[in-house]
């Protein structure tokens, strides 16, 4: 499958599950559910910038490279930013992820799918050393640990009041977005007349997810 059609698949599947997840939200009063849901739209929209990118060839394809890693991070940003008043405000009211079988399907759903899709992004993007892909696959990774965190969440707060949960397992993702944030949007100091390394295409860290110290990726910045 190709670059554009799995980022179609992401739009399609998010759109989905960010409606299905928002009329549970409300049918449920869940607040977890509709940070969930709003999630899912940021995932649209950084899919939708990588479309937008992949369309674009010639010279103007690195200038587009660039606003699309930058866009991508301030995305990055603003999940972590969603997750850390969602968190907040459900450790502040000792108020977890509420009960609902279809936020417990749609949070399973999510985590069959967007995983592999992710992995298969960061495939091609290593493979076609399409840096705005990979980090919108990183972004995809993210909203499947979510999926993760939502799930447990639902599960312990039915079956063991467990409330806290969900909101603590979510926060502790923070670091990581923050990192990944702050990377791609601030400008790139480097040598202009250096060459940007490659990305990591191996399996020892999953395709530039982790830190990768094999030579395969030596010097290799992802």
């Amino acid at each position: 499958m190709s670059a554009r059609k799995l980022i179609l698949l992401t739009l399609a599947y998010n759109v989905g599950e960010g409606a299905i997840a928002l009329f549970a939200a409300i049918a449920a009063g869940s607040v977890a559910l509709a940070a969930f849901g709003a999630d899912s739209y940021l995932e649209v929209a950084a899919a939708s910038v990588v479309l937008w990118r992949l369309g674009v060839r010639g010279k103007n394809a690195e200038r587009m490279e660039e606003f699309t890693e930058r866009f991508i991070g301030v995305t990055f940003l603003l999940l972590a930013t969603a997750i850390l008043f969602q968190g907040s405000y459900s450790l502040s009211r000792s108020d977890g992820a509420e009960e609902s079988a279809v936020g417990i399907l749609l949070a399973i759903t999510s985590l069959v799918v967007m995983p592999g899709i992710a992995i298969w992004k960061l495939k091609l993007a290593a493979r076609n050393n399409i840096r705005s892909l990979a980090s919108e696959a990183k972004e995809t990774l993210a909203c499947s640990y979510l999926s993760l965190t939502l799930l447990v969440g639902l599960v312990a707060n039915a079956l063991l009041g467990w409330w806290w949960l969900d909101p603590v397992t979510a926060l502790l993702l923070l670091p990581w977005l923050v990192r990944e944030g702050l990377e791609r949007v601030r400008p790139d100091d480097d040598n202009d007349d250096e060459p940007e390394p490659r990305l990591c295409a191996c399996r020892s860290c999953s395709y530039g997810v982790r830190r990768c110290y094999a030579s395969c990726c030596s010097g290799v910045a992802v």
